[in-house]
């Protein structure tokens, strides 16, 4: 049986891309690749906000607890070190019984589920056909993985799409949310735009684009690193959202986004989770 580190694990709407307002359990695994500091801050400057807040760990207890950060990444403590402690391991059994007990009729209906991260195809691909093999899992009509997009499907884990999720379900309710990270993250563009990579999950589900921006300057990026991606045969949609993972600087900074993707063809995503639950955690 496998296990899993889950940093969170709620029920809640999804608030971002092409399932927006759709009911959806949300697993968020412990651990990434990126640390995003550049979010929201000027530009080659880092958020420190984060490591101020791991200056008084003693006094958080679980996630509830924990402070939201205006800059960098607004899901800090799923991958930071100093916050591992709040990520508890779960086998497979446990968490399909808490999953089924988030449910509002205790069994999927329309729902759908959304593994997150941190980065959810970092290190848990291994657990997830046992997951999704469960008699209880078999109902489940649509999954998302939302990810950064640079870490390749493992061989077990496209055997188990090819073989049973896509002969049970068909390969469309699988979802590659990408939220590639440009510049203004802080992250390398060679570590974080891969083309090849997402080109390879078009070939057992639905991908798209995702990219956070604030700026004519953002925009522009976007458009130069889309066109890598279109170079390497990527054919999905490409979505803009606002910086903001508080209220106040998303709604700065939401029109113009909006804006921006009416002017360049582009498609805007909203983040529901900020202005409907001010982003808190288990939203």
């Amino acid at each position: 049986m496998h296990h899993i580190k889950i940093s969170e694990l709620f029920y809640s709407i999804q608030g971002e891309g092409r399932y927006m307002g759709v009911p959806s359990v949300f697993l968020r695994t412990f651990g990434c690749n990126f640390k995003c500091a550049g979010f929201g801050m000027p530009k080659g400057e880092l958020s420190e906000e984060r490591i101020k807040v791991a200056e008084f760990i003693e006094f958080y207890k679980d996630y509830k607890s924990l402070p939201l950060v205006g800059t960098g990444c607004d899901s800090y403590a799923s991958w930071d070190p100093n916050f591992r402690h709040l990520s508890p391991y779960y086998n497979t059994d446990d968490l399909v019984t808490r999953i089924m007990d988030l449910l509002p009729y205790n069994r999927w209906v329309d729902e759908h589920l959304v593994i997150t991260g941190g980065e959810p195809l970092l290190g848990w691909q291994r657990a997830y056909p046992e997951l999704l093999s469960y008699p209880q899992m078999l109902a489940l009509k649509e999954l998302t993985f939302e990810t950064n997009g640079t870490q390749p499907l493992q061989e077990e884990f496209k055997k188990f799409l090819q073989k049973q999720w896509h002969k049970q379900k068909g390969i469309e309710t699988i979802t590659f949310s990408v939220s590639a990270k440009l510049s203004s993250s802080g992250e390398k563009r060679e570590d974080a735009i891969c083309p090849e990579v997402v080109r390879e999950y078009e070939m057992y589900g639905h991908a798209y684009l995702k990219f956070v921006i604030a700026t004519d300057e953002d925009m522009e990026e976007v458009l130069d690193v889309v066109n890598e991606y279109r170079k390497a045969s990527f054919m999905g949609n490409v979505y803009v959202m606002p910086v903001g993972g508080v209220e106040k600087v998303y709604s700065m900074n939401n029109r113009k986004v909006a804006t921006l993707a009416m002017k360049h063809g582009l498609r805007y995503s909203d983040r529901l989770q900020v202005p409907l639950f001010k982003n808190e955690w288990g939203t």
